[in-house]
């Protein structure tokens, strides 16, 4: 039985009730609905805890798990039974943190044109991975493109499609080290910007502010090489 992903339709919320379908072997606890994202594409599961009559479990990570199953790994307390209602809490906080590095990487892909390679994402930081053989002439004029796009506030939305549409849509796909997140014969795409005001569309199954306005104000890092054709491009957030 697979999970169902609360945090697809809404990110911002903090609060979900779940019904307990299992207690694996490790103690990782599935429920049939899940507010915690899994860990994938370069960001990190959410944390959090589980709370039920009599008891309360702290959600260390979540993991994904054949089958479509979100497995919460446990941390602090016992897995409540088979069965129980729980309500999750989620570490907003780290969540947040996530949102905003995430959507900031989709905006550095944009004022960097070039095929991703790899990324990773933290609470306040974050990076991508570049085929890029040579380094960028002018790291300033970069950071200023990002804050500019970042300041006009664009919404952030999606929109689905089917794997059949992307297929035929390979120019979509920026990341060659992670495949799409394909799944029930349809595929989401993240959306920044509107109509004419546009500026990204790929796709993506994480986490992301609804406006990137509320990313603030980014700071390119360092850039290293990684191979003969990879540039690394770190960025950091206020």
């Amino acid at each position: 039985m697979s999970t169902e992903p609360l945090f697809l339709t809404d990110a911002y919320r903090r609060e979900a009730p779940g019904r307990v379908v299992t207690v694996e072997p490790d103690g990782a606890v599935v429920l049939d609905q899940s507010l915690f994202y899994a860990t994938g594409g370069g960001q990190p599961g959410d944390s959090g805890a589980l709370v039920w009559d009599g008891g309360r479990m702290e959600v260390a990570e979540a993991v994904k798990r054949e089958g479509g199953r979100i497995a919460l790994l446990p941390g602090e307390g016992m897995p409540p039974p088979v069965g129980a209602e729980v309500v999750q809490h989620l570490d907003w906080e780290r969540r947040l943190a996530h949102m905003r590095v995430h959507t900031a990487l989709h905006l550095l892909s944009v004022v960097i044109p070039r095929p991703v390679t790899g990324g990773q994402i933290s609470a306040g930081k974050g990076r991508l991975d570049f085929d890029m053989p040579d380094a960028p002439e002018d790291k300033e004029a970069l950071e200023a493109a990002l804050n500019a796009l970042i300041a006009r506030d664009l919404a952030v939305g999606d929109d689905w499609i089917t794997d059949a549409e992307l297929d035929a849509n390979p120019g979509l796909v920026k990341t060659m080290s992670v495949a799409p997140p394909r799944g029930a014969g349809r595929v989401r795409l993240v959306r920044i910007g509107n109509g004419d005001d546009q500026v990204d569309l790929q796709p993506c199954g994480g986490t992301h502010v609804a406006r990137t306005g509320e990313i603030g104000p980014a700071r390119l890092g360092k850039i290293e090489k990684k191979g003969r054709q990879n540039r690394r491009v770190y960025l950091h957030l206020d």
